[in-house]
């Protein structure tokens, strides 16, 4: 990596504004809202000068060591960065994302950069970042654009001050404003409350900005733990959280409150559970917590503890897939309304437990949710895995070599 000095933004050439190469029947499915159609991964773990592009329904697959994960880790990264969370808390380890052999300048500074493309009503805009991970982890250059114009950049150009020398397009009687932003914090998440959009290249910008922050927040990354969903849950804690442990709180409300979504759940564990399954419900035990029933044949219930790993991995990817931001635990763009936003699940392992079966539901139903534009998918998978996924319609096979 292009060791860090200051006054320098060590990041890649502005690229013209062509759309991703996706397949063609990728690029023709409609999305609500922006989205994110590429992950650039130019310094990053394990890859160097890496573009992925972003469909739909995207499984990263290849062997152990190829970075499916770490791909999939850099995309839940710039979603935080997206809605606001400061850069320590979304790198708590960043030099275990330094590329290995990463030369170091003389102060012994050492990074990595990631970036994305969205696309919106702005059209395709380009976000990319650099990081230094070492001595001090810091964001030390960004650039945001699109249209063919460059509607920002950040420098380091002081390193004894926690701030980075910002400019942006402005196109008035003053064509570029600066000013310092935190250097802990993604600069195009800070432009709405800095940009009065007083100008057209304001409203640019603004636009630009936007709709790279609704496309980021809107992510919601899900690692359902069979080990931690078998045990009782207390009651009202019914925002599916990020393991899937406090399934049973949730399936108490969908089953009261959205009759249509509950009954496709029913559906689709149905399809992918062992034995006939005719409905899930909750039962609330003395002590106030609540514990998920598969209900069966002559009114027979299996408490969900009972379940295999791969059947509980299942239900859970088959809840967050058939709900949204509301029934989430995430902080969704809440200014923007719901109907005008695309909901993209993040699942590193989405085969883990999972016979073939199980997985071809799986894809079937997020391909089938996915149609009217609201829900996409991106996650990992094996190898073995692969061959299946690649037989589903709609689904977009990316090969990482190791």
């Amino acid at each position: 990596m292009t060791a860090l000095r200051p006054g320098t933004t060590p990041l890649p050439p502005a690229a013209p504004d062509v759309r991703p190469g996706l397949p063609s029947a990728a690029r023709a499915a409609r999305s609500a809202g922006p989205v994110v159609t590429e992950l650039r991964l130019s310094a990053f773990a394990s890859h160097r000068g890496t573009v992925l592009p972003i469909g739909p329904l995207t499984l990263f697959a290849g062997a152990a060591g190829s970075g499916k994960s770490s791909a999939l880790r850099a995309y839940e990264a710039l979603a935080r960065l997206g809605a606001g969370d400061p850069l320590a808390e979304v790198f708590p380890d960043p030099e275990a994302y330094v590329p290995e052999r990463a030369g170091a300048d003389a102060q012994g500074r050492r990074g990595f950069r990631i970036g994305c493309t969205t696309d919106g009503p702005a059209g395709p805009v380009r976000l990319d970042l650099a990081v230094q991970a070492e001595p001090t982890l810091r964001i030390v250059g960004e650039r945001l654009t699109g249209g063919g114009e460059t509607l920002l950049t950040t420098a380091l150009r002081d390193p004894g001050r926690s701030t980075v020398q910002a400019a942006w397009h402005t196109a008035g009687a003053v064509p570029v404003t600066r000013a310092p932003l935190p250097d802990d914090m993604l600069g195009t998440a800070l432009l709405p409350l800095r940009v009065a959009g007083t100008t057209e290249g304001q409203v640019r910008v603004l636009a630009a900005a936007e709709q790279t922050v609704v496309a980021l927040r809107s992510v919601f990354a899900c690692e359902p733990q069979p080990q931690r969903m078998r045990a009782p849950v207390p009651s009202g804690e019914d925002r599916l959280r990020r393991g899937c442990d406090n399934l049973a709180a949730v399936l108490e409300r969908t089953h009261t409150q959205c009759g249509q979504r509950h009954a496709r759940l029913v559906a689709a564990a149905g399809a992918g559970c062992a034995g006939t399954v005719t409905g899930l419900g909750v039962e609330r035990l003395a002590d106030g917590k609540v514990r998920a029933l598969v209900e069966r044949d002559g009114g027979h219930r299996t408490p969900v503890g009972r379940l295999g790993d791969g059947e509980l991995r299942y239900l859970a990817l088959a809840l967050v897939l058939l709900t949204g931001p509301g029934v989430l635990a995430m902080e969704a763009a809440g200014e923007v309304p719901s109907a005008m936003q695309t909901l993209t699940v993040l699942a590193d392992g989405l085969d883990r437990d999972l016979d073939g079966r199980q997985l071809r539901r799986l894809l079937a139903l997020a391909a089938s949710i996915g149609a009217a534009g609201h829900l996409r998918l991106v996650g990992t998978i094996t190898e073995a895995a692969a061959s299946e996924a690649r037989g589903t319609a709609g689904v977009t096979v990316v090969d990482l070599d190791p």
